[in-house]
């Protein structure tokens, strides 16, 4: 399967770049599967923040409202129960929940080469040789980018990331860099354009390619 690529500096080199079929062709898709690795991604990132006050935690309350008998209400022996306002909370998160979900090493591999693949067909594939003459500079990434038209949210991956492409990236809006063994269906689904280096598609080809 072969690709347009792009040069050092942004134009159209005339060796096409290949893309491994097996990670970028696949046949068959399993759109629920890739839903669950999407919300596997998510749950798994998610901040456990939501906390409320028991009633064991809720300040006042130490005085009875009225005596146990004779006034014709409901007994109650403290005014921060669960059924008036103002009392704790009854069965609400404590921040101790885990929200996170498993996923066998297999399915979520088999999830990135399909979401590889409907990248592929959608077009939002390119290959450049390497991203070497940014030199630290935003202004030379963002010239680069725009030579080989890459738009909206913009996914970079790298075979290894390093100071050089973090300082040149880490100012553009809309633009992420992600190192080859760390690519996920979040980022690939969520991604307009997505630009591997030479080094980068090897190193995906390595991890998820099938072995002949």
């Amino acid at each position: 399967m072969a690709i347009a690529t792009y040069s050092k500096t942004g134009t159209k080199a005339t060796t096409a770049a290949k893309l491994d079929a097996t990670v970028f062709g696949v046949a068959a898709k399993n759109h629920e599967l890739v839903k669950a690795a999407y919300v596997t991604y998510l749950a798994n990132g998610r901040e456990n923040l939501a906390v409320v006050k028991t009633r064991a935690m809720v300040s006042g309350g130490g005085k009875k409202p009225w005596k146990q008998k004779g006034t014709g209400r409901a007994r109650f022996g403290s005014s921060r129960v669960p059924i008036w306002r103002g009392g704790g909370i009854t069965f609400g998160p404590t921040g101790e929940e885990n929200y996170s979900k498993q996923m066998n090493v297999k399915a979520k591999r088999l999830a990135v080469r399909q979401a590889l693949t409907m990248a592929n067909e959608a077009g939002k594939i390119k290959v450049v040789e390497s991203f070497t003459t940014m030199e630290n500079k935003t202004k030379d990434m963002v010239t680069f980018l725009g030579k080989i038209e890459a738009t909206g949210n913009i996914l970079c991956v790298v075979a290894t990331k390093d100071a050089t492409k973090e300082r040149a990236t880490q100012n553009i809006q809309k633009l992420k860099v992600v190192s080859a063994n760390y690519l996920n269906v979040f980022d690939i689904l969520n991604a307009d354009t997505i630009v591997f280096s030479q080094d980068a598609l090897k190193a995906v080809s390595e991890w998820l390619g099938e072995k002949k």
